[in-house]
């Protein structure tokens, strides 16, 4: 009786054609390909798939060496690469029970990186999120920084209109925008500006 195939393996792109990454063929159409009842045929199968898994993997840890990646990031450059879905998913998987793969670290060290160039949580949670990261990783990530978040908005401020408060209504309005576009909260905004007048001015449009 054939053994069935592992989960996590998977033909080679070679082996599943052009199309593998959009319409991955699975372990046992490509050793039924191989020939029905074939030991060869199973063998080779496995062989293959175990060698590109290695691949994968061996390109995972090249890609980590760099820089940290998100889960959905570390996905999307192995598929991209041609490699099979399955290969990729159990070598993210694999990357992920090393620990050479943590959502936590990436989000840790994107808010600290994107903060220093005067980026607000707001648009930093956007981004997080759009790269995949699960919403209370971003919480906790934004939680545990040691940013200050009005220091940053009144540095990001200084650094494109100068040291001198906003002087009229008009100029207000269009700081404000700017550190809103940054991804700077209402409250952080209205810190960065300082006392104006018009206590009735708000920066949220």
């Amino acid at each position: 009786m054939r053994r069935p195939p592992k989960p996590d393996q998977s033909p080679s792109p070679a082996s599943a054609g052009e199309d593998s990454v959009t319409s991955p063929a699975s372990v046992g159409e490509v050793a039924r390909s191989a020939g029905e009842g074939s030991g060869f045929g199973r063998q080779s199968t496995a062989s293959a798939t175990a060698e590109e898994l290695r691949r994968a993997r061996v390109a995972g840890y090249a890609l980590l060496a760099g820089r940290d990646f998100s889960v959905h990031e570390m996905t999307e450059r192995l598929l991209r690469k041609g490699y099979d879905a399955e290969v990729v998913a159990a070598a993210v998987s694999a990357l992920v029970q090393e620990g050479f793969l943590r959502e936590e670290r990436y989000a840790e060290h994107f808010v600290s990186q994107h903060a220093g160039r005067g980026r607000g949580p707001v648009r930093i949670r956007m981004q997080l999120r759009e790269k995949g990261v699960e919403g209370e990783v971003i919480d906790r990530a934004l939680e545990t920084t040691e940013t200050d978040w009005v220091a940053a908005a009144r540095e990001a401020r200084r650094r494109k209109f100068g040291a001198a408060p906003p002087g009229d209504y008009r100029e207000r309005v269009r700081q404000a925008r700017f550190l809103r576009y940054r991804g700077f909260s209402s409250e952080h905004i209205q810190a960065a500006l300082g006392a104006f007048e018009d206590e009735d001015f708000s920066p949220d449009f």
